[in-house]
């Protein structure tokens, strides 16, 4: 069964790469959705997908690229969206 959450992801995560790696990841484990930098420094996806597949994306976005300092990632479900594909915004 197919879910939506939101990942806020916080430390040294702004450029270093991390909304093309993230786009790339999703790619690979077949996620939609999308990647953005906010004004905060931080970085918000939203990713549908299945559950087992969510939460491996979400112990890559605790990691991030070798570039990035991941010091906090807040997850939450959100109403499902599905999405058609995975972007960077």
């Amino acid at each position: 069964m197919l879910k939506s959450i939101k990942i806020n992801i916080y430390g040294k995560v702004q450029g270093v790469g991390f909304r093309y790696c993230a786009l790339q990841k999703a790619n690979e484990l077949g996620l939609k959705g999308f990647v953005k930098n906010r004004t905060d420094g931080s970085v918000y996806i939203e990713a549908d997908g299945e559950p087992e597949v969510l939460d491996k994306f979400i112990l890559w976005c605790k990691i991030g690229p070798s570039r990035s300092q991941v010091d906090d990632v807040k997850v939450s479900d959100i109403p499902f969206n599905n999405y058609k594909s995975f972007g960077v915004k």
